[in-house]
């Protein structure tokens, strides 16, 4: 499998304009890069550079999207975040250019650096919880309307959008729509009060990386305002992380009473993502939650 002629070419005249001189691709690698794009390590003769690629209607401004977001999480200066060198699209195909990020060992150090720099990226925060446009988490819309309580945009923004797309396509059935209905008067009182985080926004264990010097490294966004606890929560969603990271998250900036009886609230969002994307289990992990909260 080799990216197409035109779309070679392109990322070829991206990677001369960004390292100053003509770059010659040499090997096209396929690597993992989700279960959405395909993703290609590219060896040149200016070195390793990383890119994705999907089809030009899957998502349109996905990958802008995406760019966007790294440059939040960059500009944020708390933890590494591959510097964006170009995105586009040919006729047929949208892609992302990226630094090349060779990966490393998940030593106890790496925990402990991520979980202290996490803490420090969600010291970044705004006004109201959301952000000034809509973006993607996977391949589905993810709407940022601007509110100033936490409750109404998690329940405007993120679990009413999914739900709604959840019942139309016949994954989720009346009852847990309304159990769903039922927990949102109660969100308001069991989340604590606390200033909007500027948050990664799908921090499962593939969307981040340790780096030839075991330190963390973020990919993959979907970037908003929100409350610091979504994003603890993502990383225990497939799997988890070393406990570890969460010591050094709370030594750093330490999570309110409480906050592991949340983690299942705030993972109702990313359940309901894949139950759009994907179907098959998680309708009942979904409502595993709900008859335990509701």
């Amino acid at each position: 499998m080799s990216l197409p002629g035109p779309l070679a070419e392109q990322l070829s005249d991206h990677l001369s304009g960004y390292c100053g001189r003509p770059v010659d691709i040499e090997h096209e690698v396929p690597v993992g890069g989700g279960s959405i794009n395909d993703a290609y390590r590219l060896d040149t003769d200016a070195g390793r550079f990383f890119v994705k690629v999907n089809s030009t209607d899957c998502s349109p401004g996905m990958f802008a999207a995406e760019a966007d977001g790294l440059g939040h999480l960059r500009g944020a200066g708390a933890i590494r975040v591959p510097a964006v060198i170009a995105t586009g699209e040919d006729h047929d195909h949208s892609f992302i250019l990226l630094e090349w990020v060779e990966g490393g060992l998940r030593t106890d150090p790496f925990w402990t650096t991520f979980g202290r720099s996490l803490a420090a990226l969600h010291r970044h925060t705004a006004t109201s919880f959301g952000l000034d446009h809509s973006n993607y988490i996977g391949t589905l819309k993810q709407v940022n309307t601007p509110y100033e309580r936490w409750a109404d945009f998690f329940i405007t923004c993120r679990i009413e959008p999914q739900v709604k797309m959840a019942r139309d396509r016949k994954r989720i059935g009346d009852g847990d729509v309304l159990r769903f209905e039922r927990l949102y008067t109660k969100l308001g009182h069991l989340f604590p009060q606390e200033p909007p985080a500027l948050l990664h926004g799908d921090l499962w264990s593939g969307n981040f990386m340790c780096d030839a010097q075991s330190c963390p490294v973020l990919i993959d966004p979907a970037v908003y305002h929100g409350h610091r606890e979504m994003d603890i929560a993502m990383t225990k969603l497939f799997g988890g992380s070393e406990e570890g990271f969460y010591t050094a998250y709370n030594e750093a900036w330490p999570l309110e009473q409480g906050w592991k009886e949340r983690v299942d609230l705030c993972n109702l969002y990313p359940l309901l993502v894949h139950v759009n994307l994907f179907g098959a289990a998680y309708p009942a992990q979904v409502h595993a939650i709900l008859t335990r909260h509701v």
